[in-house]
């Protein structure tokens, strides 16, 4: 029963952020950033809560493991365009090198766990 009752807080959790960040996207004019970008923490957000089998069972064990692993790379996947929009110093100008591959790491990081 607690497990239900937590699927269905998570579950109404992420609904509500989808619809807060569905609103956010109306407000603003298109950029080609703002889809990538709301679709990454989605993603990344709901993987713990989206680990379940077809009878809506919560996953576990290596089945639950694989199961985050795959989600987390895709959402890792996603955030990396936005990621890389986002990738200017305080000037403005693009990063390169190390300090690119630096911040790129933790955005896609920090996607992933969102």
């Amino acid at each position: 029963m607690k497990k239900l009752l937590s699927l269905v807080a998570s579950t109404l959790a992420l609904g509500a952020c989808l619809s807060f960040g569905a609103a956010q996207a109306q407000d603003k004019t298109a950029t080609p950033a703002a889809p990538a970008a709301a679709a990454a923490p989605a993603a990344g957000a709901g993987c713990d809560a989206k680990a379940v089998d077809k009878n809506g069972k919560a996953l576990a064990g290596a089945a639950k493991n694989s199961f985050i692993k795959k989600c987390e790379k895709e959402a890792k996947a996603a955030a990396a365009p936005a990621c890389a929009a986002k990738a200017v110093d305080k000037n403005g100008k693009a990063l390169a090198g190390a300090a690119k591959n630096s911040f790129m790491k933790k955005c896609e990081a920090d996607a992933a766990k969102a």
